[in-house]
């Protein structure tokens, strides 16, 4: 199979009927074979309906309905799990992301040796409440990563098979998924520059203040697992060795003190404390340390999320 689709989808009934006929409209054409594959979040709303009505019409579209609302990362791996194609292509179903980049993107994987290709939206229609946190955090995420791309949490992305079989994608991490793909050893990422509509129907599902402070906390969370998670005695080693050693140092200085200049009240000075809680502290993250690595060898599957129904697997 050349293209899998996967569409994460949150109570968008109105845009799934427009955006299954615009992909099979740029598809079929073309004669690739193809999937598309809608992953409902626990939509309160009839999207489940369309998509069973859309298979029963098009038997290349294929539905997975969670039980409750998971999230987009969630989404996103269930529907990576399931992909056969060569490419996998995600896009967002709220009609922003365009599907006629997908012969652009299918192309940059195929021919030009891309393992991830990101689509950046340079010109958006969004507002203000949405671009301006996404430029800071991007720019964020641009100097912890080494990664030159300009907009990391664009929906359209392509993939090759490969990637999306080798990565897990869990919390809210479906923002840095090229920090887990080189993480991974895929390195060769490239850039799009794709078109972006208007939201047609409906709102926004992430609000401005929430999706910055989230951004940032998982930014710092992929940092650490992204360099630490198989090593993380090194990250907490490092800091237990140096609190130590400088309370160890501060102990020492102030023994001499008391053996050499007969300074007999030791326990007055606020130095004396501040070494014993650097020695305590010190010795803490080296426990921390090693109860990371008992985890990190013995680490349950986190992606395990419960699916009601499936259509067309």
């Amino acid at each position: 199979m050349n293209i899998s689709v996967v569409i994460p989808l949150l109570n968008e009934e109105e845009s799934l009927p427009e955006l299954e006929a615009w992909i099979r409209r740029v598809v079929e054409p073309l004669g690739y074979t193809y999937e598309i594959i809608m992953v409902d979040d626990g939509s309160k709303d009839s999207s489940w309906e369309v998509i069973e009505n859309l298979a029963r019409q098009n038997p290349n579209v294929k539905g997975i309905k969670f039980r409750r609302n998971y999230g987009k990362s969630a989404a996103l791996n269930t529907g990576f799990q399931a992909a056969q194609g060569d490419v996998v292509i995600t896009m967002d179903a709220d009609l922003q992301d365009s599907p006629d980049e997908i012969p652009g993107l299918y192309k940059m994987i195929m021919e030009d040796g891309y393992d991830l290709v990101s689509g950046w939206k340079k010109t958006r229609h969004d507002p203000f409440s949405k671009t301006f946190p996404s430029k800071f955090f991007n720019a964020a995420t641009r100097y912890v990563s080494g990664i030159p791309l300009h907009d990391f949490n664009c929906g359209l992305k392509a993939y090759k098979h490969d990637v999306v079989k080798c990565i897990e994608v869990y919390g809210e991490m479906h923002r840095y998924i090229p920090l887990i793909a080189k993480g991974a050893g895929f390195g060769n990422i490239g850039e799009k520059v794709v078109a972006h509509q208007a939201r047609k129907y409906g709102s926004t599902k992430f609000g401005g203040i929430k999706r910055g402070l989230i951004g940032l906390l998982d930014l710092m969370s992929i940092t650490f697992v992204g360099r630490f998670s198989k090593r993380p005695m090194h990250f907490f080693g490092t800091m237990g060795f140096f609190a130590s050693l400088a309370g160890a140092v501060m102990l020492a200085y102030l023994s001499i003190q008391k053996l050499v200049y007969q300074e007999y009240f030791m326990t007055d000075r606020p130095l004396f404390y501040l070494g014993i809680l650097l020695l305590i502290v010190g010795t803490q993250l080296f426990v921390t340390g090693f109860l990371a690595e008992l985890v990190s060898r013995n680490s349950p599957d986190r992606n395990n999320y419960l699916i009601e129904k499936r259509i067309n697997e």
